[in-house]
């Protein structure tokens, strides 16, 4: 089979997908200098890659450029945290509401199946983050909003940059899970006001958690 070369974008692409998890496992901590010399030479690649890498961090929120001072990675303020989930409340209680009223039996069934999942990854936090982003996407994927969709996506990558944090508060994971419970219960009753409601009641208190 031939080699397969990648072309100037795949490899920025593929450079950013790298460093974005690099930021969200905290490897890259908040606020911390990022060495561009270091890591063209980690990954063997030049430096342009690597800055049009860091633009579209930049874009996402998770780099801020400095001028004559180069890239951090992006400190969450409260303000910020609490301006994100605000948006993304508004975001995802709207697209829980049209999937309460327009979601068929077989896409509310796979949402019930992540629920279950979700409830048996209680003891693993990572593993609990990860059901838990899977049930909101998946969710707005049924909500079909493309735009909503893109929004969200860049919100909770900003999120993500201070998820950890929403750890230290003892018992929010079981919090959480009870919220995804009454969310449940009301689009398995098809009440989209209901639903609407719980939705912005578990942002509020991620969002207590988080801060």
């Amino acid at each position: 089979m031939a080699a397969v070369s990648l072309t100037p974008r795949a490899l920025y692409e593929e450079v950013a997908e790298l460093l974005r998890q690099r930021i969200f496992s905290r490897e890259l901590a908040p606020g911390s200098w990022i060495d561009e010399l270091k890591l063209a030479e980690e990954y063997g690649i030049s430096r342009t890659p690597l800055r049009e890498a860091l633009k579209v961090l930049a874009t996402e929120g998770l780099v801020t450029m400095k001028v004559r001072r180069g890239a951090y990675v992006t400190e969450v303020s409260e303000r910020d945290l609490a301006d994100v989930y605000h948006l993304l409340s508004l975001l995802e209680s709207d697209a829980a509401g049209v999937v309460a009223a327009q979601a068929t039996e077989a896409q509310l069934q796979e949402l019930k199946n992540l629920h279950s999942e979700l409830e048996q990854a209680v003891g693993n936090r990572e593993r609990f983050f990860q059901i838990n982003e899977t049930f909101h996407m998946r969710l707005l994927e049924i909500a079909n909003n493309r735009w909503r969709d893109q929004m969200v996506a860049d919100l909770r990558k900003v999120m993500k940059l201070n998820r950890h944090n929403s750890l230290l508060k003892s018992g929010r994971i079981e919090e959480s899970l009870a919220e995804h419970r009454a969310i449940m219960a009301a689009l398995a009753a098809r009440d989209a006001d209901a639903t609407v409601q719980r939705m912005r009641e578990h942002f509020r208190n991620g969002l207590e958690a988080a801060a």
